[in-house]
């Protein structure tokens, strides 16, 4: 007894402390608070380790279904209506509050399988889907829930916003099955829900395996003719990453890989025509053979997602997707392709004859164009017609410059100041080249940080899925401000994937592509940090139709075209000289080039995306899906894809994303875009008046109204195709 009474004195105990500290368990319990914090605030990101996924995202799990237990029971045995504010905020907030600490915890883990990939971080989210599925499933289907929304809906006192929600969370409920009758069906439903799930995570793994998998080493100088130095410089790099130190972007060799920022850069410059083909060729058939196989996950998800609308008493799964989004139908979404169709395909016609008579100028052994001659060929024409390269376009776009540029522009557009945090001021990131920043208001309360974001910018094959995005880390919600006791701002990862910086001391540069996708992500970012919404499930995107999201993010793109923006945002690496007036001319004439092409090709994508899931049919032996795609490539493509093409294999937004169905709404949410940003062309006068009203209704009201509604309180009026026509010169 007197020994235990002594382990219990201050000094021994410092010493346990220290000891405990030392070992293993502390970390882990450390790691393991990292995703189940006391309060929902920046991320410890380092702190999480795989291990940890599967018992927090479990424990978490049952926190929930016990908290949504006790809200049924209440609702339950209520005695008596409430009002309309007291039924908000026993059935609306208590969702909301439950769902904070859970969608908290699994938004890290899935942020950082897309920006830290690991075998074990995967395999552990994957563990966790059954268990998340489940209680989705449980929410969704909980009548006592239903039921007092539909009480909540039907009664007065609710604001318009407060009235919105709970008709979207009505409609939530009805398709994640709530009016299924029999346990059976609901069973069915559920089983369906759960194997969506996995096959949608499995489908990128594969593909990310797959890009990850291939590697062409290059010996010959021949075959890397007409590259930038800036690839040849990050081919090299790669090489000495792979067992080959003597590498150099003079001598070689040079190791090929399928990632975005080298395949964007490859097919375009590469003057070696039989390497231009092995590398097309396996880029369009990324993830279609061996174990990182998609084509049977393809097939089983267009056949879960048929079986999933018909239990619904949906036609389709096209009508079901569209149920929710701004077009309203499958016939007002497909109307937009043919109006666009007729006014591209025989643009494009056009451009592919003379595209191909520019190529035989230049080299006359050079016949009929294949496809993996287009991008080269285009990129030939077009650099004749700017009389530049994009290797030397992109030397006016430091990184640096364009964002010190994309600032100044917010600034003056919308009354924000954005300022980096450095040194001990920067919180925990996933890697060393994630940056940090902090948005204050300057307009309507001066001084005061309303928002901030993370910013990853450079690509990491093997441990970075391609592409670019937008995400929230934590958004606006007066509930989150009661739980962590203060006013929390919303916080947004920027996720693009440049090429990374080739020499130490040199500023990155950015293609000018680069420079529209880092445009195009922070408008998404805007909508998320500068919404004026409290209520969390309408704030910033959440809430928003799918097919008019991308508004904010293409209205920004198109400030890359307006004269002042372009001189802020460029400078030349070596002379510090803004893009010159002639230039910026070309520029813009070429934003037209090939439009027929570019305009087909997304039209060609959005109406196989919808005919796959309104017309084809997956159960029926007798057409394949590659075959179904190239019945559809007749009426949408000038050069038919080839026979091994299986691009639909990698075609992540529909098959691993959320863009099933809606891939329409990149062209949907063009047409607002253009013509929101025609609001400002035809009234510079008015540019900071503008600005703000942008601020206050697309950017601030989010979900809490129709975004028809939204656009006319901008616009004043409902949209129109005209502008986007224009800008096109179509």
């Amino acid at each position: 007894k007197k020994k235990k009474k002594k382990i219990a004195q201050p000094s021994s105990s410092c010493k346990m402390l220290r000891r405990l500290l030392s070992r293993a368990a502390p970390r882990r319990w450390y790691a393991a608070q990292a995703l189940r914090p006391e309060k929902i605030e920046l991320p410890d990101f380092p702190a999480v380790e795989p291990g940890d996924v599967q018992p927090v995202i479990g424990a978490l799990c049952s926190e929930y279904e016990r908290g949504l237990t006790e809200l049924e029971e209440e609702l339950r045995t209520q005695s008596g209506p409430r009002g309309a504010e007291q039924g908000w905020v026993q059935v609306v907030e208590r969702l909301e509050e439950l769902d904070l600490r859970l969608g908290h915890a699994w938004g890290m883990v899935a942020h950082l399988v897309n920006v830290r990939a690991s075998p074990e971080l995967h395999e552990a989210q994957v563990a966790c889907l059954p268990r998340l599925s489940e209680i989705t499933s449980r929410r969704a289907q909980s009548r006592v829930l239903y039921d007092a929304l539909q009480r909540l809906h039907a009664g007065p006192g609710l604001g318009a916003g407060q009235q919105r929600i709970v008709h979207k969370m009505l409609q939530d409920a009805q398709l994640g099955g709530v009016g299924l009758s029999s346990p059976e069906a609901r069973a069915e439903f559920n089983a369906v829900q759960l194997e969506l799930s996995d096959l949608s995570s499995r489908f990128r793994k594969n593909v990310l395996d797959s890009k990850a998998a291939y590697q062409r080493l290059v010996t010959s100088a021949a075959e890397v003719a007409g590259l930038p130095q800036s690839l040849l410089q990050q081919l090299a790099k790669s090489a000495q990453a792979h067992g080959h130190p003597a590498a150099s972007a003079e001598h070689g060799p040079w190791l090929l890989d399928l990632s975005d920022p080298v395949a964007a850069v490859f097919l375009p410059h590469c003057a070696h025509r039989p390497l231009r083909e092995e590398y097309y060729r396996a880029l369009l058939t990324v993830a279609s053979s061996g174990a990182a196989d998609n084509t049977p996950l393809i097939t089983r998800m267009l056949q879960l997602r048929q079986r999933k609308a018909h239990m619904l008493g949906f036609e389709s799964y096209a009508q079901l997707s569209l149920s929710t989004k701004m077009a309203g139908n499958y016939k007002q979404a497909f109307a937009l392709i043919e109006q666009l169709h007729s006014r591209c395909y025989s643009a494009a016609v056009k451009e592919h004859q003379q595209l191909t008579a520019f190529a035989r100028e230049r080299d006359g052994t050079q016949g009929e164009l294949a496809l993996w001659d287009v991008p080269y060929w285009a990129n030939e024409q077009r650099t004749a017609l700017l009389n530049l390269s994009q290797e030397q376009v992109s030397q006016y776009f430091p990184v640096p410059v364009v964002l010190e540029g994309l600032f100044g522009l917010v600034e003056e557009l919308l009354g924000v100041r954005v300022q980096e945090r450095t040194g001990s001021a920067l919180p925990p990131v996933w890697h060393p080249d994630v940056r940090f920043f902090d948005v204050f208001d300057q307009q309507q309360q001066p001084g005061t940080q309303v928002a901030s974001f993370y910013l990853d910018l450079f690509s990491r094959p093997g441990h970075k899925q391609g592409g670019a995005w937008m995400d929230g880390c934590i958004g606006r919600s007066s509930v989150l401000d009661r739980v962590n006791g203060r006013v929390t701002p919303p916080v947004a990862y920027l996720i693009l994937n440049t090429a990374p910086p080739h020499q130490p001391g040199q500023p990155p540069l950015m293609q000018l592509r680069d420079v529209e996708t880092l445009f195009h992500e922070f408008g998404h970012g805007l909508q998320h940090m500068l919404t004026q919404v409290t209520h969390g499930y309408a704030a910033g995107i959440n809430n928003v139709e799918w097919d008019a999201v991308e508004l904010p993010s293409q209205f920004m793109e198109n400030w890359l075209y307006h004269a002042p923006t372009a001189a802020r945002v460029s400078r030349h690496v070596t002379t510090g000289e803004t893009l010159p007036p002639d230039v910026f001319a070309r520029l813009c004439q070429l934003r037209q080039y090939r439009a027929g092409s570019d305009t087909l090709r997304q039209l060609y994508l959005s109406a196989l995306d919808l005919q796959l899931h309104h017309v084809f049919q997956p159960a029926i032996a007798n057409q394949t899906v590659f075959e179904f795609q190239q019945a559809m490539a007749k009426e949408f493509t000038v050069l038919p894809p080839l026979p091994t093409d299986r691009f639909l294999c990698a075609f992540s937004h529909i098959f691993g994303g959320g863009y099933a169905a809606g891939y329409y709404s990149y062209k949907w949410a063009e047409v607002l875009s253009a013509d929101a940003f025609s609001a400002f062309t035809d009234d510079m006068a008015n540019f900071k008046a503008t600005g703000l009203r942008f601020r206050n209704t697309v950017l601030g009201l989010g979900g809490s109204m129709h975004p028809a509604d939204v656009f006319k309180a901008f616009r004043g009026r409902a949209p129109d195709v005209a502008p986007l026509l224009e800008q096109y010169g179509l």
